[in-house]
């Protein structure tokens, strides 16, 4: 896999669309009571239009710029969790993994049957599984990590952090942003597949 000036192009460009959508309320869709963030999203169509490496970059630009905000312009205390790379690093470099493989495994699936119908349910699934990844992997880090800083942060019991983090967060929020991460990565990418007139 070596990078070719559409790929850098491509990382460049969803690179800095995560970024701004880092810091603006571009970032956050609000649904009700709860926001759902869409900033892992450009990572997730690099990996499928690109491939894992492209994704792995855009995830690093993302999980970079996490890091770099919580450092110089953190927007809340517990932001503070976010200095750890594997908090804000690790799981966007998963996100690629995840997202790419799980796409590249249910085309193939489906390659005999019905190509098209591969084509739109693995990216469905990428994006799903994408997002779990980006949703699961940072709280997941957070509370394995810095359960006690979160809940000094927050003014609460240590034992509950984790029933914080699942009810309040989690699941309000992870499920929003499943959705729309399925509806937008799959609107892009079929526009993407017709841009570039070849089958991704």
């Amino acid at each position: 896999m070596k990078l070719t000036t559409r790929k850098l192009a491509i990382i460049g460009m969803l690179g800095g669309i995560s970024i701004i959508l880092g810091i603006t309320p571009l970032g956050f869709i609000p649904i009700g009571p709860v926001k759902a963030t869409i900033m892992h999203i450009p990572v997730i169509i690099g990996s499928i239009v690109e491939g894992p490496l492209v994704g792995l970059f855009i995830g690093l630009i993302f999980g970079g710029f996490s890091m770099f905000q919580a450092y110089v312009m953190p927007t809340s205390p517990v932001q503070v969790v976010f200095m750890d790379p594997v908090v804000a690093v690790l799981p966007r470099l998963l996100i690629a993994l995840v997202t790419h493989y799980s796409y590249r495994g249910i085309r193939r699936t489906f390659a005999r049957d019905n190509q098209k119908r591969g084509r739109i349910l693995g990216t469905m699934i990428g994006a799903a599984l994408g997002t779990i990844t980006n949703t699961g992997g940072v709280l997941g880090a957070i509370y394995l990590r810095h359960a006690a800083v979160y809940a000094e942060k927050l003014g609460i019991d240590p034992s509950v952090v984790g029933n914080t983090i699942l009810y309040g967060i989690a699941i309000p929020n992870g499920i929003p942003e499943i959705i729309i991460a399925v509806l937008v990565v799959t609107a892009v990418v079929r526009a993407l597949q017709k841009f570039y007139r070849q089958e991704l």
